[in-house]
């Protein structure tokens, strides 16, 4: 999927959730830290904007998985950083399609 798609997706739903919350939006650019830029985006919030993504974008993203954050860190991530991310979770899933395509 076309980095692009998923950039474009991410900040779509990172702008809904604001504006339903009735909360400022900064511009959301490629640096952006959601996490550290976007009022009350915290842990209530993450994994509703990553059910949304995950919906809108057509694929799965494991309930364990905070596309936000560096894995086993509090590190937040990019706008740039998350669509990489997500791009190898589509990857893995690709892959992982046929396989079970197959053994059925």
């Amino acid at each position: 999927m076309d980095s692009a798609l998923i950039q474009s997706a991410l900040v779509e739903v990172l702008q809904n959730i604001q504006a339903s919350s009735e909360l400022e939006c900064p511009v959301i650019g490629g640096v952006t830290k959601p996490i550290e830029e976007l009022p009350e985006f915290d842990s209530k919030i993450w994994p509703v904007a990553i059910g949304m993504l995950s919906a809108k974008l057509g694929i799965d993203i494991a309930n364990d998985v905070n596309i936000f954050r560096k894995e086993d860190s509090t590190i937040a991530l990019t706008i740039d950083e998350i669509v990489a991310k997500v791009g190898v979770l589509i990857e893995a899933q690709l892959v992982a399609e046929p396989k079970q395509a197959n053994a059925q």
